[in-house]
């Protein structure tokens, strides 16, 4: 989950493209205009592992959840 501690004397504007840059880089929304260019294949594929990742660490909180009984 993706969160943004605001400082009392930043502008609010600043913040909200903070979160937004932490939220597209972590993957949760991604900007369409982003897939209608050229991605570099690095990015490709960390966007593919963090991807895996997820999927992974989904897997491990689900089989640990049903074996707390």
């Amino acid at each position: 989950m993706a969160f943004v501690r605001v400082e009392e004397n930043e502008p609010l504007e600043k913040s909200i493209k903070r979160f937004k840059r932490m939220v597209e880089k972590e993957g949760i929304i991604r900007e369409w205009k982003l897939r209608e260019h050229y991605e570099k294949p690095s990015t490709i594929r960390n966007r593919v592992n963090k991807a895996n990742a997820r999927k992974q660490m989904k897997k491990v909180r689900k089989l640990h959840s049903s074996k707390a009984y």
